[in-house]
């Protein structure tokens, strides 16, 4: 490792090694598959949980708030960790959270609580964010062989 002075900010704790060079600008949140699990968490937080009648916004709107939360923060989480396997078994915690709110979102269809249209918008946000998030893991499966 070597460890390199940054001009921009004055931050000496830039670290390169074998896998590439750490950026203190560069986070989770730089992450594509982080941002499209944020758009997902917004969809549900935006237009599905209000459309819900008032005897689910506790039960089914509470377990649609946890699995979205935890969509995000479980990558932000693993993007914290130190060593790659334990990193992907977050990102595999997101990608769980991601398939529970595609059942919840299936489950409001069939109750009535959204229409077609918002189930197809939910659906193709979720399945593209999945597609990113399992793009992710294998990417960083690869780094740690």
């Amino acid at each position: 490792m070597t460890y390199k002075f940054d001009e921009d900010d004055g931050i000496e704790w830039k670290v390169a090694d074998e896998v590439g060079e750490y950026k203190a600008y560069k986070d989770f949140t730089t992450l594509e598959c982080w941002r499209l699990a944020r758009k997902v968490k917004l969809f549900f937080y935006e237009k599905v949980i209000p459309r819900l009648p008032k005897e689910e916004k506790y039960k089914l709107g509470g377990q649609i708030r946890d699995a979205a939360i935890s969509a995000t923060s479980n990558i932000a989480e693993g993007y914290g960790r130190f060593h790659f396997k334990e990193s992907i078994h977050f990102y595999r915690i997101s990608r769980g959270s991601q398939f529970e709110l595609k059942d919840h979102l299936i489950s409001c269809l069939d109750l009535k609580f959204i229409t077609d249209e918002l189930y197809k918008e939910g659906k193709g946000l979720l399945d593209v964010s999945l597609k990113a998030l399992n793009g992710y893991i294998n990417w960083v499966q690869n780094l740690s062989k």
